[in-house]
């Protein structure tokens, strides 16, 4: 073990293993400090356990309707003790392949909480309160990636039982028969397509005047569209007035004296920054009013040899996010003037069904910005591969800039609703973020019949040529 470590980094989840991984890849000796799982929120409470129960939906709603394809089979049932355990032991593989990797590349791993000491030349950390001990880590320099835990709503205390967060929800053993989902953004939305389509009675109550506010409305309609098939009352512009314990559960009042009776209240408000245990006031590192630290394009805190990543600063809450911040704050230690990130042009997927993708603009932000605008849109019920598999519920809007001869040119963002549309929307972001225009992409040969066929259709309208438009 180093007397003093090049990096130490404070926080495993993915903003503070990828600097640790990526600064050992450059032979950096680093050293990273968790509190409690290798992995943070994404693995644990985060991504992974989510997208595992949404497969869960995705498979149970397969099966509900195998016989549209003669498969015929008995009506399904959820044994969501089987879904749980399942979802653990992927959590648990990814949790040991993290924790061989960290150990492969030499990172030093300290189990415990990391609190700043001393922000000088050579930076402190104490350790305490974990498996590895009461113990002092010394460093050159310092990336703070301590994450985030849920908003809560004053008078909505968290029991676990009838009211939860993200944290607690991803853990039931047994799905309620009705829920109350207070916030219609991305991770609510996740929630309440998963409970829905696995039987529970769901109503979603948001502040906004729409669900899932960043996403085009366009794509949104379809969505929302969608849960409303599927059984789900939304309510969009209600505030949540307050609840009461009822003999079956909770009532949630909302709005102009509206309720709701359910069973369970999950609170999906978001996500605060957790600093609270850095003791960063004590060190000259500044924390604003809303929790977050303060940093630059390269995520220097403004202290010398001192950066912050992830969830910490504020900036889109999104694992792939925390891992280019990680990296760049490695880089700019390295000395290599690393390029900052592009946060308007990242990509954002939502796993709801149907699945949301998108990069760039919208149409309305695009106009806001100052471009003219030319779009094209195409629906998912005219795609072969959509038909075969039984999903033609969605779109591809791309939006591109109109040129000095008035046809497309520059593309400036991309959309998509309906199946597998996360997988697919690498093509696009690549294509936003690499400001190619929509002649340069629409010579690439797309593969048929595949459900990508529709962006590449998409694009080929905007050249004026297109063969289905």
């Amino acid at each position: 073990m180093s007397d003093v470590f090049d990096v130490v980094v404070v926080g495993g989840g993915p903003a503070g293993y990828a600097a640790a991984l990526y600064g050992a890849a450059a032979g950096l000796d680093v050293a990273l400090i968790e509190k409690s799982k290798l992995g943070g929120t994404c693995l644990h409470v985060g991504c992974i356990p989510a997208k595992e129960l949404l497969e869960t939906a995705a498979v149970f709603r397969t099966v509900s309707h195998a016989s549209t394809f003669g498969v015929n089979t008995t009506p399904p049932t959820i044994d969501f003790s089987v879904t749980q355990t399942r979802k653990q032991s992927v959590i648990d593989m990814l949790t040991r392949g993290l924790a061989g990797l960290l150990k492969h590349r030499k990172v030093t791993v300290f189990d415990g909480i990391g609190s700043v000491t001393s922000t000088a030349a050579t930076k402190t950390v104490a350790v305490t309160g974990g498996a590895s001990g009461d113990v002092t880590v010394t460093a050159n320099n310092l990336i703070l990636a301590a994450g985030s835990v849920p908003r809560t709503i004053p008078g909505f205390d968290v029991d676990g039982t009838t009211i939860v967060t993200s944290d607690e929800l991803l853990s039931l053993q047994q799905l309620p028969t009705s829920s109350a989902v207070i916030g219609g953004g991305a991770i609510g939305i996740e929630f309440a397509s998963m409970m829905a389509d696995l039987g529970t009675k769901v109503t979603v109550l948001e502040a906004m005047p729409k669900i899932i506010p960043g996403v085009d409305p366009d794509a949104a309609r379809v969505v929302e569209r969608s849960l409303k098939s599927r059984g789900i009352d939304i309510h969009t512009g209600v505030m949540v007035n307050g609840h009461e314990t009822t003999a079956t559960g909770k009532r949630v009042t909302f709005g102009d004296g509206q309720s709701v009776d359910v069973d369970l209240v999950v609170l999906s408000i978001g996500r605060r920054p957790f600093a609270d245990l850095l003791g960063l006031p004590g060190v000259g590192v500044p924390v604003d009013d809303r929790g977050f630290v303060p940093v630059d394009a390269a995520c220097r805190t403004g202290v010398p040899g001192v950066w912050a990543v992830g969830d910490l600063i504020a900036t889109a809450q999104l694992a792939h996010v925390g891992f280019a911040e990680g990296m760049v704050a490695i880089r700019d230690i390295l000395g290599e003037d690393p390029q900052p990130v592009d946060y308007f042009n990242v990509p954002w997927c939502i796993y709801c069904h149907p699945e949301v993708a998108f990069a760039g603009h919208t149409e309305a932000s695009a106009k806001e910005a100052g471009y003219d605008v030319v779009t094209s849109t195409h629906k998912f019920n005219g795609n072969g591969r959509a038909m075969i598999v039984g999903e033609t519920d969605g779109l591809v809007k791309v939006i591109a800039e109109r040129g000095p001869d008035g046809r497309a040119g520059r593309m400036l963002g991309v959309h998509m609703v309906g199946p597998w549309v996360t997988e697919q929307l690498g093509q696009g972001y690549l294509a936003i973020n690499w400001e190619a225009t929509v002649d340069e992409v629409a010579s690439f040969i797309q593969p048929h019949p595949t459900m990508s066929e529709l962006f590449g259709e998409t694009v080929m309208d905007l050249t004026g040529r297109a063969l289905h438009g």
